[in-house]
């Protein structure tokens, strides 16, 4: 039992290892090298197929060349010079018979054809291992004994031509014997050549055949792999997809590809997790000015201070707009919430930063979250665009005497001045804040003092950390922090 644990162990380690060298280095690839990796093995293969295709022909024809230029001429002229032996034999006779010089002419003629014969076998390549010399040598002997046949010769049937015919014949039985040898020797060595071209190319052919299967075999468990790579990363995405389309934004698909696809999958997670807060947004977001509500202003302002950025917060209210919607209607004074987003939005557009944040609490109360260097000019600005425009929205007799005639709670005749803006200004120059609801809390404390200064204001928290210690530091906000119209 214990041996067999230790044995699945080992296995579970060696797969472990397989992972690690071959899958997670695969993972690793871009989709191009992970096909350029599947047809590479192709291209292996075709190298493989065509070195040994050419190494074999390469073989065969070096053969064919022994046969066709060593071989083949031996025996051929083998053939040739024993036909010139026992014509130089027959052209003897012949002359001692007949005794004409003519006769003796062809003997020499054929002499000089075995003499060619014999340099056209020293020019052959690979002569050296045949007994050429040794033919030669013999040729001569067997010349010498023809010619002093001829010279003492007298009559074929004397005791002295048997002698010499016997002598010649001897000599001849030699020298047909060495060619017919070299002959003999030539036929082999061009059978043994035939047979070696038959199994040159069995083997090419064995050799060939399983480097395709082999090549072929990969080449399947590379594209499988592959495309199950590719096509399962693929499917992760689009089963993601449908999630993120029910609202799931926190589904993560489960994808290790280092490739364009798992740069796709950390791209689509993070858009994702973006389209998680723009649902939060809209869901938050006030139907009257589009613009973000309290979720999405308490989730900015805590992003900025966890980020420990500098923050400027403006709380921003229009005074006496209750007296205006009271007199105008609900129609006109949506009119007035939304031209006064519009100037907010083209004041930020002008003075402020891609990175300020505008949001509308609700009703007449927006939230400008900016930074400590530009909320004087984008406040300013405001304030500014407010007063030349706020005009226009009452009817001429309300504007002419600068104010509208309402009642309060109590059911008296009030004077109503025309509408302002008070804008709360708290920054973290001089005190640090844990929390969004702690600059919720200054500023609405802010917007009150602002509220108690005719026409539109804004007014700057100008309080340190210290500021909690004591009741009287607590009312440290004078005229001093009061930002009037172009007063400044």
């Amino acid at each position: 039992m214990a041996n067999r644990k230790k044995t699945e162990h080992r296995k579970r380690k060696i797969i472990d290892l397989l992972i690690e060298f071959v899958v997670t280095p695969f993972y690793r690839l871009n989709i191009a090298k992970k096909l350029m990796l599947g047809y590479s093995v192709l291209l292996l293969l075709l190298v493989g197929i065509s070195v040994i295709a050419l190494y074999n022909l390469n073989r065969l024809n070096e053969i064919n060349s022994s046969i066709q230029e060593t071989d083949l001429p031996i025996v051929n002229i083998s053939g040739k010079m024993i036909d010139v032996i026992l014509t130089q034999e027959f052209y003897v006779q012949r002359y001692l018979i007949l005794k004409s010089p003519d006769v003796f002419k062809d003997f020499w003629h054929k002499e000089k054809e075995f003499n060619q014969l014999i340099e056209q076998l020293k020019a052959l390549p690979g002569q050296k291992a045949y007994p050429i010399y040794k033919i030669v040598n013999l040729q001569t002997e067997y010349k010498y004994i023809l010619s002093e046949a001829i010279g003492w010769i007298e009559d074929p049937e004397s005791p002295i031509s048997k002698a010499f015919e016997k002598n010649i014949k001897t000599q001849q039985e030699k020298i047909i014997a060495v060619i017919k040898k070299m002959q003999a020797r030539a036929l082999q060595e061009q059978n043994k050549k035939t047979a070696k071209t038959a199994t040159i190319g069995r083997s090419a052919f064995e050799a060939a055949a399983i480097l395709c299967g082999l090549g072929l075999l990969f080449s399947l468990i590379a594209a499988f792999v592959i495309t199950h790579n590719i096509a399962g990363a693929i499917k992760k995405l689009k089963y993601a997809t449908g999630k993120i389309a029910e609202g799931k934004f926190d589904y993560r698909p489960n994808i290790r590809n280092r490739d364009e696809l798992g740069d796709l999958s950390r791209s689509f997670v993070s858009m994702a997790q973006r389209l998680k807060r723009l649902e939060e947004m809209y869901l938050d977001t006030s139907p009257l000015t589009r613009l973000p509500g309290g979720i999405a202003i308490e989730n900015v302002l805590n992003k900025r201070i966890a980020a420990g950025t500098p923050i400027a917060f403006c709380l921003m209210d229009i005074d006496n707009f209750k007296a205006y919607n009271d007199n105008y209607g609900y129609a006109k004074g949506n009119d007035v919430i939304q031209a006064t987003a519009a100037m907010i939005s083209e004041a930020v557009a002008k003075y402020g930063t891609e990175d300020d944040f505008i949001g509308h609490i609700g009703g007449d109360d927006y939230v400008l979250i900016t930074t400590p260097d530009l909320y004087p000019r984008i406040c300013q600005a405001v304030i500014d665009n407010f007063d030349k425009t706020i005009s226009g929205f009452y009817d001429k007799q309300d504007r002419n005497r600068g104010h509208i005639v309402g009642e309060n709670r109590q059911g008296q005749e009030v004077k109503f001045p025309l509408a302002s803006l008070s804008i709360a200004v708290v920054t973290n120059v001089k005190r640090k804040f844990k929390n969004h609801i702690q600059y919720g809390e200054v500023a609405a404390e802010m917007k009150e003092h602002a509220k108690t200064v005719a026409g539109s204001t804004f007014m700057v928290d100008q309080r340190g950390d210290d500021s909690h210690k004591g009741k009287k530091n607590r009312k440290l906000i004078s005229l001093q922090d009061v930002k009037r119209g172009s007063k400044g």
